[in-house]
């Protein structure tokens, strides 16, 4: 198996809304902000070679919403295509697209908008697309509060064009090397992909844990539809992390993008800084 990540643009988010109740005096001294108070964040995909398929993980926000995004300040955007051809991959070898949600930052990619015709056309014509169907209903009937995280063009036609697969268990395995679980309280079932190398297990740990900064159990952003689900998800999952040495992959953070992770007494935080590919 291999694995690398492929960074697809940056941007900036409201501090006060990435770490909700914490005060600013605490958490500017684990990640900067600007004189106007936003962090830079990275969209993060993940790239999976194993066992005869081409996985990706996540895919940014794309082109289509930059416009209507305009406060989010997107900056140094990457084409994924072109960032996967130079790696040897073309968009029609991806077999898998999974997505850990369905808010814009993670999956505005799925689809693509020809200049010259208004048509959209998926990005990855020949990949099953994953979502839990916890987040694939409430992607199509989301709260209020949540309602302007997602745009309906990035997946209706994943839909339509049959390359849509719900996952209804709270585990499964996409293949003998990859196993998706699903955790509640960013937004409705959040996958986590797991990667078992022989060295290590590498978690893409999505919005659960999206900044090194967040190790802290009780460091819950504003974004968080369900804090104490998110509070519950977040000591699940670093438990076992510091149990079995896993390395987290965090899915936003501009600066630490993946770290094994320590426990002392009842707090956690990141360890040995982990370069992937």
């Amino acid at each position: 198996m291999k694995i690398h990540t492929i960074d697809t643009g940056y941007f900036y988010a409201d501090g006060g809304a990435m770490f909700g109740a914490i005060p600013k005096t605490s958490w500017s001294r684990r990640y900067p902000s600007d004189a106007r108070n936003a962090c830079v964040l990275a969209m993060r995909t993940l790239v999976i070679e194993a066992d005869g398929r081409i996985i990706l993980v996540d895919n940014g926000a794309g082109y289509k919403h930059l416009k209507a995004l305009s406060y989010y300040r997107f900056f140094d955007l990457k084409d994924l295509h072109e960032a996967l051809r130079e790696r040897g991959i073309a968009p029609t070898d991806v077999t898998d697209m999974v997505f850990t949600h369905l808010h814009f930052d993670h999956c505005g990619y799925t689809t693509l908008q020809d200049p010259a015709r208004e048509a959209l056309r998926l990005a990855f014509p020949n990949a099953t697309h994953w979502v839990s169907r916890r987040q694939w209903e409430n992607f199509r009937h989301p709260h209020p509060l949540e309602q302007d995280s997602y745009f309906p063009e990035d997946m209706q036609l994943v839909e339509t064009s049959g390359r849509l697969r719900l996952i209804e268990e709270e585990e499964m395995a996409l293949t003998p090397h990859i196993r998706l679980k699903l955790f509640d309280g960013h937004t409705p079932g959040q996958i986590a992909v797991y990667c078992d190398l022989p060295e290590r297990t590498y978690l893409f740990a999505g919005d659960v844990i999206p900044l090194a900064a967040h190790l802290s159990l009780g460091w819950i952003s504003a974004y968080d539809t369900c804090p104490l689900r998110s509070y519950e998800a977040k000591a699940k999952m670093l438990a076992e992390a510091v149990s079995d040495q896993q390395a987290i992959i965090y899915c936003h953070d501009a600066h630490t993008p993946c770290t094994t992770v320590k426990r002392i007494n009842l707090f956690y935080s990141k360890d040995a800084l982990i370069t992937l590919g």
